[in-house]
């Protein structure tokens, strides 16, 4: 998709990315949350991704149709080089290649910061998400069998790991 710019997030975004996360969080098992994110949410969320991690953006037509992030891997000092990331497109564009753009621009990202690796936890079953990661580098490393419940049911997860130069 020629139309498609991807930058990094502002604040500005919080609204835009919070309706693409709420619709995974009330209608899909794409994120374990349970409870919609208020717009307070969602910009305490981007503040807390400023500086040395980040998030990303994909726009068409001057409106926001996807995000990617990523987030601190564990709380604990040794972990610091290591990254999370997530990646989230509405559904009205999905099959479109900005997946792809949004994780290609991710992992620069991670790069150009110093991180060593990325981390991906995808809801077992989300073969989509799974190949779009494979398609970016990523490996996966293992299974954590029945860790999540949502909408009554138990729910794997697969991890996925990219190492970066």
């Amino acid at each position: 998709m020629d139309d498609v710019v991807i930058r990094l997030a502002t604040v500005a975004d919080a609204e835009a990315i919070r309706r693409i996360y709420n619709h995974e969080v009330e209608h899909t098992t794409h994120t374990f949350d349970l409870v919609p994110r208020t717009l307070e949410d969602q910009q305490a969320w981007l503040r807390d991704r400023e500086g040395a991690l980040g998030v990303v953006v994909a726009e068409v037509g001057g409106g926001v149709v996807g995000f990617a992030s990523l987030s601190e891997y564990r709380p604990r000092a040794a972990y610091r080089t290591s990254v999370e990331s997530s990646v989230y497109v509405d559904g009205s564009v999905r099959g479109r290649g900005i997946g792809q753009r949004l994780m290609q621009e991710l992992v620069r990202v991670a790069e150009a910061r110093g991180f060593h690796t990325m981390v991906a936890r995808i809801a077992g079953g989300h073969e989509a998400s799974i190949g779009l990661h494979q398609a970016a580098g990523f490996e996966i490393v293992g299974t954590e069998r029945e860790v999540g419940r949502k909408f009554g049911d138990w729910l794997d997860v697969v991890v996925m790991q990219r190492m970066l130069a």
